[in-house]
């Protein structure tokens, strides 16, 4: 083939590769930019398209090294810094991008789509701050554009300033009422904000604006569980899952929602997606071969690991021995702060650190995967209690702390600060306790630790909760052996939904929990009783927020209690 450029010349060369490149004929105008290249090595716009070919292409290392050599040549042209910050963002250097940018606005004066392309690549540098005023810049130029309003909006969600982040919002569907994206944001806003019926709302208009976007319908599933609504939070999630079938969270949350309203055998299937999730990150759920249920257990060792928080290792710890009647060997990785607790369920498990894997065994098998493996129903889960157990001669001690008398009820007001998908309500005032103890001979015993304890210290005049433990509430290594033992001495335990519930559970301990009006799964909908733990009785808000009506339920079925006591 003759040389172009011999016959042509370098810039009828260049302009032809320039048209081919519009053209989208892109194998061809690379060919003809190297040819340009080849014979003036110093020609910095076949450098920097020949880059922008190579970005198109998906390798932005060598765009970027092209446009390097081209900014060398002209350090002062802003297109080229704009495309080198497309390069660089492309590669995750997002800090050298936002550099790009701002040198390109520098040398240009105020352009909308460099004030939007810092903006963009600020906000995915986690700086929504610096995001929201570069926005703004590019507003100020575009006040009409309401992707514009729709993508500083999600800055300020980012900064939590919702009030702002809903204006915003609301600003981008007025320009454009079906910006899709724009409702959702709204929507996802608004439930922040507790307005879950207009975050509803939301979410049906950006379905309606684009019926084939899988995260509305995820969306929209989730706030229908904040609003109780778990039934049609099945539907919106499975919609979602047909849009896009491998969509990780939305088949949990799915998963969640079956086990809620006690569809054991599909809900356990479903859960299995947890492992998928972006956030989990245990190299052990590649552990092979995992045991399914399926695989005969006799003379073999099942290496089972710990997922989640410490009530979730207290609630279904309980599947070990029934591995072990089928005569398997159980290794079992757990916190080490639940050693001691662990050694009553049985004597013949081997304990190894929460993050430790065993050089040898022959199946593995996720806490949270046994109620699957196990083929659990309503009507087949182990709920035997207690299958936790206490040591006498710890109890025979803090029956010594808490002495004889009276109606003991022991307290738990508040769990884990934790975040969680839900915005559960794991904690309640300690005040809204004082009724209970207007019941003559009834002592509250305080089963706190941690956080919470500050309230102690604001009780409303003539309410006493006793703290027998002091600051030595399961002090040493062992978690919750004390609070066992207290339990023990305790005629009721009074919890919220935390591992504190579970323990009692466990231990087959009388035991009430006061719950939120939107509860997690463990606690089945419609229901004042656990299928996990028999003779548990559940107390539910009736109204978002309101632990009124739940502890006048609590003091009415105390009297009960106590009355039906007297007559024994």
């Amino acid at each position: 083939m003759q040389d172009p450029v011999a016959m042509l010349g370098v810039p009828a060369v260049f302009q032809m590769a320039f048209e081919l490149h519009r053209q989208g004929q892109l194998s061809e105008a690379s060919r003809l930019y190297s040819e340009v290249i080849k014979a003036a090595p110093r020609h910095h716009d076949a450098l920097h398209y020949l880059g922008i070919l190579a970005l198109q292409a998906g390798h932005p290392a060598k765009g970027l090294e092209m446009m390097a050599q081209a900014l060398a040549l002209t350090p002062d042209d802003p297109s080229l810094h704009q495309n080198m910050a497309s390069a660089l963002t492309a590669l995750g250097r997002l800090d050298e991008a936002a550099a790009s940018h701002r040198r390109a606005i520098a040398l240009q004066g105020d352009a909308p789509r460099a004030h939007r392309s810092l903006a963009d690549v600020l906000q995915r540098a986690g700086r929504p701050d610096e995001a929201v005023a570069s926005y703004d810049a590019a507003i100020a130029l575009e006040p009409d554009e309401a992707d514009l309003r729709s993508s500083r909006a999600d800055a300020l969600y980012a900064l939590r300033r919702f009030d702002e982040a809903e204006a915003g919002y609301a600003a981008a569907i007025t320009l454009r009422p079906d910006h899709s994206d724009a409702h959702m944001g709204r929507g996802n806003t608004l439930r922040e904000l507790g307005r879950f019926d207009a975050a509803l709302a939301s979410y049906d208009a950006a379905i309606a604006a684009n019926p084939k976007s899988a995260v509305a319908f995820y969306n929209r599933g989730n706030a229908l569980r904040y609003v109780g609504r778990v039934e049609d939070a099945i539907a919106s999630y499975a919609a979602a899952i047909a849009l896009q079938p491998d969509f990780a969270v939305a088949h949990h949350n799915h998963a969640v929602c079956l086990l809620q309203v006690g569809d054991m055998a599909s809900g356990f299937r479903e859960y299995e997606w947890r492992k998928r999730c972006p956030d989990v990150d245990d190299p052990r759920f590649a552990l092979t071969p995992v045991w399914t249920g399926a695989e005969d257990l006799a003379g073999k060792t099942l290496f089972v690991f710990p997922e989640l928080f410490l009530g979730d290792m207290i609630q279904f710890c309980r599947y070990l021995p029934h591995a072990e009647a089928r005569g398997a060997r159980v290794i079992l990785a757990a916190p080490a702060s639940l050693h001691g607790l662990l050694r009553t369920l049985s004597p013949t498990i081997e304990l190894l650190p929460a993050d430790a894997t065993p050089a040898r065994f022959d199946y593995a098998c996720a806490l949270m995967s046994l109620p699957l493996a196990f083929r659990t129903t309503p009507q087949s889960m182990p709920a035997q209690v207690p299958y936790l157990h206490v040591e006498p001669e710890r109890v025979a001690r803090w029956a010594a702390r808490i002495g004889a008398g009276g109606f003991k009820v022991g307290v738990c007001w508040q769990g884990s600060t934790r975040p969680y998908a839900l915005p559960l309500q794991r904690s309640f005032p300690l005040r809204a306790l004082q009724g209970l103890g207007q019941h003559p001979g009834v002592r509250l015993i305080s089963l706190q630790k941690y956080d919470g304890l500050d309230q102690l210290t604001d009780l409303p005049d003539g309410m006493v909760v006793e703290t027998p433990g002091g600051d030595g509430l399961d002090a040493g290594p062992d978690a919750f052996l004390d609070t066992a033992a207290a339990m023990a001495c305790c005629d009721l335990v009074l919890t919220v939904d935390t591992a504190v519930a579970h323990l009692a559970g466990a231990l087959g301990a009388r035991t009430w929990v006061a719950l939120p009006r939107v509860t997690d799964w463990r606690w089945p909908q419609n229901r004042s009783d656990s299928p996990w733990y028999p003779g548990m009785r559940l107390f539910r808000q009736e109204a978002w927020g309101d632990w009124t009506g739940v502890f006048h339920q609590i003091k009415l079925a105390l009297g009960t209690q106590l009355t039906e006591a007297s007559r024994r």
